[in-house]
């Protein structure tokens, strides 16, 4: 033990004499361990007090009376963390001869961003298959596969993803046109959020579903006059003929969610929260990050549709660590549908709907048992709810479970979406300690047939960001791609001005639910650490942070104020994981 002590008090003392020296040659004392230096940047830290509920800026940010300016200019790395953070001199001082010295020439260095709400397996196929975004109607769908038609051997499957199901909930297609220009290859089109699914006769008759094939409690198979499925699946009816689907080869998923991370990297995220993972796919993620090749942080939910993958993991309990690649600790469900396509559980009828309230819980899939034994075992709940009911009765299974078992409620439950909330229902997210995780794009893509759906008044407790803030509710920005452009100038514009892509409508839509510039930064980046536990590893820059960063060529801070349309100009310069740059333009 003696021994012990006198080689820690001898190693104590040379550090010490070390940082003498390097302090008397005024250079720092681990000079030698940088490898990244970014210099002449606008660094935003966010080391300072949050927005105050309202949206004002608090005492210590980099703000005065005119305006927002960088806090930094230089950043630091060495190894994994963050060295230093400040002036250009100094920073300069770090440099050895193995280090990287970047003149970033008045870019803009945030927090590495984070996606909280992603499906990258399935944006990696929409990326390897046919996208359907661009197509405005079921005319331009169908001339897209029937191009591809052509270089693809007859019977071999057609794959196609994005079309939008919820702007076209008033005109769905069917399978006419679409088997009268592809007769001769089975074609299956997701729609663009997950909860419709197109194809035609050749898909059916591939399959084998007919009028008499079951249907899952809370889906719709659509029948044509002639009594057959017209090739229309709505809801949970979309798991009749996906099940039916020729199956992914692992090396398919492998390629695809790799493209999907990688496009991920390419627009500045450090990090995404995947939800809903069934077993093939985490069994990918898992080989991905045992051989090295995870080029970015995935945050797992695990899908509580797949029982036996959530029994497994409540037997063994969930990760401990933060900083592996690869970190698994949360359980998403799903509660209800989605509002384009009328299965959000609403309070009370549609109103372009009368007699029609949506679906949710045991009638779309959920399992309250399965539920509370996840919390029990120390899981993070993510729960998808939509409609001011689904909504409520989400918050009230949580709540009941958490009256059961005291300990689960402090494991920051999550509300996927919390989409549409009735006024009562509003406060419980933050006095039950839960985070709303939301989607800005959502709003400017649902904006033109929403209030339709709901109606004048209860659209005023939709999409209400500032509303949240205002309650006290800790919040978390996303995508929810692939059904949303994951673009961080979009969701930022989105969430700040609340207008569109086409800068509409004229002055925003519902302005007094937008939140401003320092807010939408921070949701997608240190309130999304603290989203997954990571508050004391990331979302601020600071020496001893994790080294993960992000680099663009706009100062979102100042364009907000003074130019907010240029904030969807925006490109992204560099990523940097963990120290390391895995992307740069």
């Amino acid at each position: 033990m003696r021994r012990l002590e006198n080689l820690l008090a001898r190693r104590a003392a040379i550090l010490l004499l070390s940082t003498l020296i390097a302090a008397c040659s005024g250079k720092p004392s681990n000079t030698n361990e940088a490898n990244l230096i970014l210099t002449n940047a606008r660094v935003y830290t966010l080391d300072w007090p949050d927005a105050a509920p309202d949206g004002s800026v608090r005492p210590g940010a980099p703000h005065d009376k005119l305006g927002w300016h960088p806090d930094a200019q230089a950043v630091v790395v060495a190894g994994g963390s963050i060295a230093f953070v400040g002036e250009n001199q100094e920073a300069l001082a770090y440099e050895n001869d193995l280090s990287r010295v970047v003149d970033l020439a008045g870019a803009t260095v945030i927090p590495g961003l984070v996606d909280s709400h992603t499906h990258v397996f399935e944006l990696g196929e929409q990326i390897d298959r046919i996208s359907l975004v661009s197509a405005r109607t079921e005319q331009d769908a169908v001339a897209l596969i029937a191009e591809r038609a052509k270089a693809i051997p007859k019977g071999e499957w057609i794959i196609g993803l994005g079309w939008d199901e919820g702007a076209w909930a008033d005109r769905y297609p069917d399978k006419g046109l679409l088997s009268e220009a592809v007769p001769d290859h089975p074609v299956f089109m997701r729609g663009l959020h997950g909860f419709a699914d197109w194809c035609n006769q050749a898909a059916l008759d591939a399959t084998g579903i007919t009028a008499a094939t079951p249907v899952p409690v809370g889906g719709e198979m659509q029948l044509g006059v002639d009594g057959e499925p017209n090739g229309l699946f709505i809801n949970r009816a979309v798991e009749v003929l996906r099940s039916r689907m020729p199956e992914a080869t692992d090396a398919d998923l492998k390629r695809q969610v790799l493209l999907g991370l990688n496009r991920m990297a390419q627009d500045g995220y450090v990090a995404i929260h995947d939800a809903g993972l069934p077993s093939r796919e985490m069994d990918i993620l898992q080989a991905l990050e045992d051989s090295g090749q995870l080029p970015i942080r995935v945050y797992a939910m695990l899908s509580l549709r797949d029982e036996d993958l959530v029994r497994k993991w409540i037997a063994q309990g969930p990760d401990k660590d933060s900083d592996s690649m690869l970190v698994t600790r949360t359980v998403k469900a799903y509660y209800d549908g989605a509002l384009g396509s009328r299965g959000a559980r609403m309070l009370n009828d549609y109103t372009d709907m009368p007699g029609h309230r949506g679906i949710s819980g045991d009638g779309y899939g959920f399992n309250e048992a399965l539920t509370a034994d996840a919390m029990n075992a120390g899981f993070q709940i993510a729960i998808h709810a939509i409609g001011d009911a689904g909504n409520r009765e989400a918050m009230n299974i949580l709540e009941r479970i958490i009256d059961d078992e005291p300990q689960t409620g402090k494991l920051r439950h999550r509300i996927e979406h919390a989409q549409v909330l009735h006024p009562d229902d509003l406060p419980r997210i933050a006095k039950l300690g839960f985070n709303a995780s939301m989607e800005p794009p959502h709003a400017m893509e649902d904006k033109a047939w929403a209030e339709q759906r709901i109606g004048p008044e209860r659209i005023k407790g939709a999409y209400a960001w500032r509303s949240l803030r205002k309650s006290g509710a800790a919040m978390t920005f996303n995508s929810d791609n692939p059904g949303s452009d994951h673009s961080i100038f979009y969701g930022l514009h989105s969430a700040i001005t609340r207008q569109d892509k086409n800068l509409q409508p004229e002055g925003g839509w519902f302005t007094n639910e937008a939140v401003n510039a320092e807010e939408a930064v921070r949701a997608y980046t240190d309130w999304s650490a603290f989203a997954s536990f990571r508050e004391h590893e990331t979302g601020i820059i600071k020496p001893g942070r994790w080294a993960d960063l992000t680099v663009m060529d706009i100062d979102p801070f100042v364009l907000a104020d003074d130019s907010p349309a240029d904030l969807l100009n925006g490109r992204i310069l560099m990523t940097i994981v963990n120290g390391e740059v895995v992307y740069e333009r």
